[in-house]
């Protein structure tokens, strides 16, 4: 079988400007700097193929900051990127969903998008993976493996390889 990888990344830190709609929050400068340190720490380890993302204006944004800080580092961030509606507020259902449509010929499988709908597939897909009570953090990543196909991904079978939290300076 061929193995493959699953990475959630929850978006990093957004501000909340007054009369914003929540689809619409810009990632803070903070947020910035920790997207950026997500795309270092995946460059040496997990390079996406395949990027799920939530269509809203934060996600967004943490994904232009990891694929940036992947071709800062020489790393081709030539992914196919799929905005997908049902990331945003969508629950466990709804992300497995779109994950169990993924073509196998995709290896690597990055999805970016909202607690706590990551957080809760995370822990669904390893519940003894070493997550702890709160989850994923704003722009914590956990990497699940897979040695099936992806319409198999499922409840117990996509144990966690890696977990990290991304903290720029």
């Amino acid at each position: 079988m061929t193995a493959r990888s699953l990475v959630l990344l929850r978006h990093a830190k957004a501000e909340s400007p007054a009369g914003s709609a929540d689809e619409q929050r810009p990632l803070s400068a903070r947020g910035q700097l920790d997207a950026r340190a997500a795309g270092v720490w995946l460059a040496g380890r997990h390079v996406p193929d395949l990027v799920l993302c939530s269509p809203s204006r934060r996600t967004r944004q943490t994904w232009q900051a990891v694929a940036a800080s992947l071709q800062a580092r020489g790393v081709t961030a030539d992914a196919e990127v799929r905005y997908e509606r049902p990331l945003y507020g969508g629950d466990v259902a709804d992300v497995l969903g779109l994950i169990r449509e993924v073509e196998d010929a995709w290896r690597t499988v990055l999805v970016i998008g909202h607690n706590p709908g990551l957080s809760q597939l995370a822990y669904e897909l390893h519940p003894d993976g070493g997550l702890d009570s709160d989850g994923l953090r704003t722009c914590g990543l956990s990497v699940h493996q897979l040695t099936g196909a992806w319409d198999e991904c499922g409840p117990g079978l996509a144990p966690i390889a890696a977990l990290h939290t991304a903290r720029g300076e």
